[in-house]
C-alpha cells in the first residue's frame, strides 16, 4: 500500500485516524501497531510473519541484553542510577548473537542471489539461486532493531518491557517502508507520553500534502519524461534529449525521496510523533561530504553512530581511518 494510493488516502488513513483519536491514550500504541501490521499485510502478506518474528526477536533481545548487563553492572549508590561501570561478559555474546540473527535475515533475503551469482561468475560454479522477493522495508526495521540492541548494550536506553510499545516502534507504518530510520532513543519518551492535538494534526497533514505533491506531481511526471527518453532508440536520441533525460532523472529521484520523507514526517506528526529531518536540499551542497550529510540523513547518521565511530572513526592512524571509511561506504552501498 503506497502513501499516494487511493486505498491509503481515502480509506486506510482516515479510518485509522478516527479510531486512533477516539481511543483512550493507553491503547493508542496498540491501535498503531495493529494498523501498521494491516498496512504491511496489505502489500506483503507472505512476509508479515517475518516482520512479527523480527519484532519478537528484537523485544527478547533487548530484554536479554539488559538482563546480562545488569548482572555485570557495578551498581551505584542510587539503585536507580544506570551509570555504573560496565565490565562486559555474556552481554557482548548476547548482543552479538541477536545482532547476527537480525542482520542474517537481511543478508539472506537481500543478498543471497547476489552472492551466489558472484561466486558462480568468479569460480565458474553452479550455486543455485534462491530467487525470492525482497521483503519491503526489511532494511529499515533491521537497522532500527540493531540500533536498539546497541543502545541497550551501551546503557543509553532501558530495554522496553511492553511488547506492544516496542512493536509499535518497529512497525510504525509512517516510516516502515521508506524511512527515516528512527532510533529507539529518539522516540522512547514519545511512546509512553506524546502530545496529540488538532494543531499538530493540521501541521502534519499539511506536510504530508506537500510531500504527496512532490511525489505525484513532480517525481512521477519527471519519471514519465525520463522513461520516454530512455525508450527512444539511440540513433534517434539528440544531445538535447540526452541532457533532458539526465535532468529529469536527477529531479525524479530528488522529489521522490524528498516527497516520501515529508510524508513520513507528516504522518508521524499526525499521530503525535516527531521524527528527525531526513532530507535537507542536498542539491545545493558545496561538497560531496555536505551532499552525503543532506541526503538520507538518518542513514548516514546510523552508519556514523553504529559503524564508523565503533571502528575508531578518525581517532586512529590515517591508514586505519581510510579502512574505516571504506568499510562504511561498502556497507552503505
Amino acid at each position: 500500500m503506497l502513501f499516494s494510493s487511493i486505498t491509503f488516502l481515502y480509506y486506510f488513513l482516515p479510518a485509522v485516524l478516527v479510531i486512533y483519536y477516539l481511543a483512550p491514550a493507553k491503547v493508542k500504541n496498540l491501535i498503531l501497531f495493529l494498523a501498521s501490521f494491516v498496512f504491511y499485510l496489505w502489500g506483503e502478506p507472505k512476509y508479515s510473519v517475518l516482520l512479527l518474528f523480527s519484532v519478537t526477536a528484537g523485544y527478547m533481545g533487548g530484554r536479554c541484553i539488559e538482563y546480562q548487563r545488569q548482572k555485570k553492572c557495578v551498581c551505584a549508590a542510587d539503585p536507580a542510577d544506570r551509570s555504573g561501570k560496565y565490565k562486559g561478559g555474556h552481554d557482548r555474546l548476547v548482543v552479538g548473537i541477536f545482532t547476527a540473527m537480525t542482520l542474517g535475515l537481511l543478508v539472506f533475503f537481500k543478498y543471497m542471489d547476489f552472492l551466489a551469482d558472484s561466486v558462480n561468475r568468479i569460480l565458474g560454479t553452479h550455486v543455485p539461486m534462491v530467487q525470492i522477493a525482497l521483503p519491503v522495508g526489511i532494511s529499515f526495521y533491521t537497522f532500527q532493531i540493531i540500533s536498539y540492541y546497541v543502545d541497550v548494550y551501551r546503557g543509553e536506553v532501558a530495554a522496553e518491557h511492553n511488547f506492544v510499545d516496542f512493536a509499535a516502534y518497529v512497525t510504525m507504518f509512517p516510516q516502515l517502508i521508506a524511512g527515516p530510520i528512527v532510533c529507539y532513543e529518539e522516540i522512547e519518551e514519545q511512546l509512553s507520553s506524546r502530545k496529540i492535538s488538532a494543531r499538530k494534526l493540521g501541521n502534519g497533514a499539511m506536510l504530508f500534502i506537500v510531500g504527496l505533491a512532490k511525489k505525484v506531481i513532480l517525481a512521477n511526471t519527471m519519471g514519465e519524461i525520463f522513461e520516454q527518453i530512455t525508450s527512444t532508440a539511440t540513433s534517434n536520441l539528440t544531445v538535447l534529449m540526452a541532457w533532458l533525460g539526465c535532468i529529469t532523472y536527477a529531479f525524479q529521484i530528488y522529489f521522490d525521496f524528498s516527497g516520501y520523507s515529508d510524508m513520513a514526517i507528516g504522518l508521524g506528526r499526525m499521530f503525535g510523533f516527531e521524527f528527525r529531518k531526513n532530507f535537507d536540499i542536498p542539491y545545493v551542497s558545496k561538497s560531496v561530504t555536505e551532499f552525503w550529510r543532506r541526503w538520507h540523513i538518518s542513514l548516514s547518521s546510523w552508519f556514523r553512530e553504529y559503524v564508523y565511530i565503533p571502528l575508531g572513526g578518525n581517532r586512529v592512524t590515517i591508514s586505519r581511518n581510510i579502512l574505516n571509511l571504506m568499510i562504511v561506504w561498502a556497507l552503505t552501498g
